[in-house]
Parts: structure tokens; C-alpha cells; sequence
């Protein structure tokens, strides 16, 4: 074959090859633009995975799934075509998925493998996106004031509310759902909602027949009553009013041991030994898992038989290991079964800290989290009750270990918060890891999906 026969050849093929690129009937993916986004795997399997964008927005991509991948790992997923934020399901193909690298991953300080661990990324990077103000309002569950409830939300930016049994009074089902509504979308970040509903002695909810028939009884009359069965099914049915009514965290159940009739606590208790105090605990902790609705043990370490802490101090000069024995079994016992939030009571335990009520003391947090392990969200009962007589209350409560504050009076707390940030006396870094793992409880919860996309 000579030369000029090669170079006809060769001009052919040329002119083939640029008909079809520039043929607008031929199908061609040279055009389409490959993107990438960092996300948070959600749920994986062999024919999908759903994650969750920095913004809060879940995408799914069909037939895209990775078994190999985690929940709550970042990853950096790259794409063909355009996502849709307003659908789930993504026709968008996905090209590759990669772990995410960047100087984002959360501090080896705070990782503990612990019950929220897996959405710890998550919170992380949404804690990076928070203001100062942001970070400091999630670590208080304040009590619903009785004016400027939603300004003050707004200003303040809390965490969540507590719930009494006033602003429950007289109200419809609807007005309730309405007002908790009205709560969490005058919120930037989904609120805890909570409120204790006990049984019996406190019943915030069921003492209106517009919300609950009856009112809820106690654990001492359900357990003469039908025993743990009768426990099981009023969990189950106290969750499912929380629920309907927007509620989301109940503080309770009350798991202190109490020997003295007389003594505060015992009309709260289920009045029964070590044991079967620890079976309750367990109960109802099991019992609530079918739920959104997240219950908290109390009161740590255990009221015992001591004073009203309400109104004045209290002092256990009971020996550790007579705690340890009597008084702890039960949130032992509730921490095993998935228990989320323990509430720490202001006794003053000697044998724990002769100085410090337990919920301002560092080795009784130590006791929480070391000898039982608790990985979960530790409350303090409310700042503003009578046997908290310091100054520095809130600062002291921050230090101690605790990841959410109940108070009643949130701006002078808030402005401690602020005060000890700027005079040296609270690290940035404490106030941070706070609010991170309260973010982490939300997203276990799932609150954190229900933002607006």
C-alpha cells in the first residue's frame, strides 16, 4: 500500500471520528460533568446508599450501594448529573465513594466509642458551622419560661425545653402539639423536648384528662398491681402520649432505693429492694426502645433516704461501698439496656466529694462514666433548686462532666457561661465538646434529620 492510499485511509477515519462527536444525534457521555460532595452515610446496603449532606439534606443513590461502608463514616462521594434536594432517591450516578480526609475528622479526645459514637462525624461538622452563642445555648434544657417563649428561643438558642405541669393546664391535645410545634420551628436546630412524666406523685401531662384519661400511676401501684408486665405496658403507653404530643425525652424513671416511708423520694420509688428496683430500671428502659421518646435514669448516685434537695442541702454519710451496693445495681442495671440520659442529683455524698453536691462533682461524674461505663448524656437536676447554694453553679456543673444543664434562670446562666469563657475560667474547647455531644444525642434520636431541607 503506497503513501497517498495511507493518507486517504487516515483523512477518512478523521472525518468519521468528528461526525460523530459533533453529531447532535449521537449519544455521547464526553458532555457530562462529574461533581463531588462530602456527606455522612446514613443507612448502606448492596443496592443503595442514603447520606446526609453537610446542610442536613439526605440523598439516596439507587443501585450505588457499598457494603463495605459504615454508618456515621464521612465519605467524599463523586457524581454524574444533578442532585435534587427537594427528592430522597437521586437519579444523579454515582461514579466513586472515598473515605473523607480533610483536617475535619473529630478530635481523639473526644472519640470514646461510645452509644452515639457513629453520628459523632456528624455533630462534629455541624458543630463546625455553629456560632459561639449557637454552641453555649445547646447545653441547656431550660424550663419553659411563662413569657417570651419563643423570642427567648430565639435569642438564646437553646438546647431544649423542659415542660411543667402548667403549660400543660387546661390545654387540647391540638393546642399542646401546637405550642411544642410552634417551639421547634422557631428553633434553628431541633429542640429537646422534655418533661417528667413519672407516674403517681409527678405527673406533669396526665393530670389533664384533655391529654390522658386517667392520670398515669405510680411504679409501686403498677408493680402490686401486674408486677414488671404492668411496668411494660405503661412505658408503652406513656411513650406513645409523649410521642403524639411532640415530646421526646421523659425524665424519668425514678430508680433511687428508699427504705424510709417518710423520707422524700420513697412515694416517688417503686418501693421495692435493690434487685427489683434494678429489674424496673431495666423494664422500663427496654420497654421505651420502640419509642422516639428517650427516658432518664435518676437521681445519681441514688436519693437513698435523705432530705428534699428542693428546698435545702442534703448529705449521704452512707460508706461507698454501701452505695455501691444498695444504690447503684439499678442504673447499672438501666445503662445496659441502652439507658441514654442519666440526671444527677445535688446530695452531697461524702464518700464520693465531702465539698461538691453530686451533680457540681467531678468523681461522682467519674463514678458515672468509669464504674459503669456511661457513655450517654448526663443532666443535672436544676440549677436553681435550693440545695445549689454557689455562685458559680453553671461554671461548676461544666467542669464537672455534666453535657446538659437544667436551669430556670437561663440568662444569668448564659452570661456565667460567657463571663468565665472570656476571663480565662471555661476553655472554648469544654463548652464545644459539650454541645458536640449533645448534637450527636439529636442525630441518634434523629431529630436532627427532621430539619428542613
Amino acid at each position: 500500500m503506497n503513501k497517498k492510499v495511507i493518507v486517504c485511509i487516515f483523512a477518512i477515519f478523521i472525518c468519521m471520528i468528528t461526525a460523530v462527536l459533533v453529531n447532535p444525534e449521537t449519544k455521547t457521555t464526553t458532555t457530562k460533568k462529574t461533581s463531588s460532595m462530602k456527606a455522612t452515610v446514613l443507612e448502606v446496603s448492596s443496592d443503595y446508599i442514603t447520606v446526609s449532606d453537610n446542610d442536613n439534606v439526605i440523598y439516596t443513590f439507587v443501585g450505588s450501594g457499598n457494603d463495605a461502608l459504615e454508618i456515621g463514616e464521612s465519605i467524599n462521594i463523586k457524581y454524574d448529573g444533578k442532585l435534587n434536594k427537594n427528592k430522597e432517591k437521586q437519579t444523579a450516578k454515582l461514579v466513586s465513594v472515598t473515605a473523607y480526609t480533610e483536617d475535619g475528622s473529630v478530635p481523639d479526645s473526644w472519640n470514646d466509642n461510645g452509644m452515639f459514637s457513629q453520628f459523632y462525624q456528624m455533630a462534629y461538622n455541624k458543630l463546625k458551622t455553629m456560632t459561639q452563642d449557637e454552641k453555649i445555648g445547646q447545653i441547656f434544657l431550660v424550663r419553659v419560661p411563662e413569657k417570651d417563649k419563643i423570642s427567648d428561643l430565639q435569642k438564646y438558642k437553646f438546647g431544649g425545653y423542659l415542660l411543667f405541669q402548667r403549660d400543660f393546664d387546661n390545654k387540647t391535645k391540638k393546642e399542646v402539639v401546637d405550642m411544642i410545634d410552634d417551639f421547634q420551628k422557631a428553633s434553628k436546630i431541633p429542640l429537646i423536648i422534655a418533661t417528667d412524666e413519672e407516674g403517681g406523685k409527678v405527673t406533669r401531662i396526665s393530670n389533664n384528662t384533655n391529654l390522658v384519661q386517667t392520670p398515669f400511676k405510680s411504679p409501686s401501684e403498677l408493680y402490686k398491681e401486674g408486677g414488671m408486665e404492668a411496668i411494660k405496658k405503661d412505658t408503652i403507653n406513656k411513650s406513645e402520649v409523649l410521642e403524639d404530643l411532640g415530646i421526646n425525652v421523659n425524665l424519668a424513671p425514678v430508680v433511687d432505693v428508699a427504705n424510709d416511708p417518710n423520707s422524700y423520694i420513697y412515694d416517688r420509688t417503686i418501693k421495692e429492694n435493690t434487685n427489683i428496683t434494678s429489674t424496673y430500671a431495666k423494664t422500663v428502659i427496654e420497654s421505651s426502645k420502640g419509642s422516639k421518646v428517650s427516658y432518664t435514669l435518676k437521681h445519681f448516685p441514688g436519693y437513698g433516704d435523705n432530705a428534699d434537695t428542693h428546698q435545702t442541702s442534703a448529705t449521704d454519710n452512707r460508706t461507698y461501698s454501701k452505695i455501691m451496693e444498695d444504690d447503684i445495681p439499678p442504673f447499672r442495671a438501666g445503662i445496659k439496656a441502652g439507658a441514654e440520659a442519666v440526671l444527677v442529683s445535688h446530695t452531697i455524698v461524702p464518700a464520693m466529694d465531702k465539698d461538691n453536691p453530686s451533680s457540681l462533682s467531678a468523681s461522682t461524674h467519674n463514678v458515672l462514666r468509669n464504674e459503669l461505663d456511661f457513655t450517654g448524656i448526663v443532666i443535672t437536676d436544676d440549677l436553681e433548686m435550693g440545695a445549689i447554694n454557689t455562685s458559680n453553679a453553671v461554671t461548676k456543673a461544666i467542669k464537672a462532666g455534666n453535657d446538659l444543664l437544667i436551669v430556670t434562670d437561663y440568662e444569668s446562666s448564659i452570661k456565667e457561661v460567657k463571663d468565665a469563657i472570656e476571663n480565662g475560667n471555661l476553655s472554648r474547647e469544654i463548652v464545644d465538646k459539650m454541645a458536640f455531644r449533645v448534637l450527636a444525642w439529636k442525630y441518634y434520636k434523629g431529630l436532627m434529620y427532621d430539619v428542613e431541607k
